[in-house]
């Protein structure tokens, strides 16, 4: 099976860069969310990360033209009927996922492959709610954020799913420039798991005095050899979603995913990360 049509369903950072790295790949994408303001704004912030792109040359010219050309914003999921796979890719619920697993069910054709970008949620879990006929073509495709920029994802196959599902998937993923691992479906999967046992000790850090969160995101640049510090990744992921994932890892696996109660003080007063203007650091100019 070969996937010419992709639909992707939430428009926020993730969703809409799944979609974006989709269409580069030269896939007829449809994206799609509820908040239809939400999907003018990404519509708008892609363009943005693509004349980026081309700036930095990531992309040529000729790259935003075919991407835009390829991707097609829809406030109507029924749109999906044709797909040959969709991506789910809202926030960390599991019962909205379920909701929009349900409805994708009465509506995609029978060998569309379904999937979800949860970086959290079971993956055997998600594919109870669809019918069990579909649950061969169920699998999960989490990427990373920024999508445009981050070449890992960990596919993961639920109970049911076929094997030629995940080689199917994993060719795609490739097409797009990716690189798929295979990964056990457990609550976290493996990247999560070492991120937030790493951020959970960042935040601890600076709880009991040992060093600012400025240092320590220098340290683990310069003594580590990382891209980007663990407070500066934690703005950029958002501290919300972070305080969601944990609490999720929390109730799987015991204390040592306790989230810290300085994360926990600082999204309730709406220190979310760069989206919002301020988190660990401060942002003049917010992200989109």
């Amino acid at each position: 099976m070969k996937i010419d049509k992709v639909g992707v369903v939430g428009a926020g950072m993730m969703g809409s860069e799944i979609a974006l790295v989709m269409a580069l790949a030269g896939k007829a994408v449809r994206l799609t969310d509820r908040d239809g303001g939400l999907l003018d704004k990404a519509m708008a912030k892609l363009g943005k990360v693509l004349d980026k792109g081309i700036e930095r040359g990531f992309y040529q010219p000729e790259d935003k033209e075919r991407a835009l050309a390829n991707l097609t914003p829809t406030s109507d999921i029924k749109d999906f009927s044709d797909s040959d796979m969709v991506i789910e890719a809202v926030f960390e619920d599991e019962e909205v996922k379920a909701e929009i697993f349900r409805q994708l069910d009465s509506i995609v054709p029978a060998d569309c492959i379904l999937s979800s970008n949860t970086s959290s949620i079971s993956i055997t879990v998600l594919s109870s709610y669809v019918s069990e006929a579909r649950r061969a073509k169920f699998l999960g495709t989490h990427f990373f954020s920024p999508v445009s920029r981050m070449a890992l994802v960990e596919v993961i196959a639920a109970l049911d799913t076929a094997p030629e599902t995940i080689d199917v998937v994993m060719a795609l993923a490739e097409e797009a420039g990716k690189t798929p691992v295979k990964v056990k479906d457990v609550v976290g999967f493996a990247v999560n798991r070492l991120i937030h046992t790493f951020w959970i000790e960042a935040t601890r850090l600076v709880e009991e005095g040992v060093a600012t969160p400025e240092d320590i995101d220098t340290a683990c640049k310069l003594g580590m050899g990382l891209p980007i510090g663990p407070f500066r990744l934690m703005d950029a992921v958002t501290n919300n979603l972070t305080l969601d994932v944990q609490e999720i890892l929390h109730e799987a696996y015991g204390p040592r995913f306790m989230p810290r109660p300085l994360l926990k003080q600082m999204v309730k007063a709406g220190y979310n990360g760069r989206r919002d203007g301020k988190g660990w650091y401060r942002y003049d100019d917010k992200a989109g």
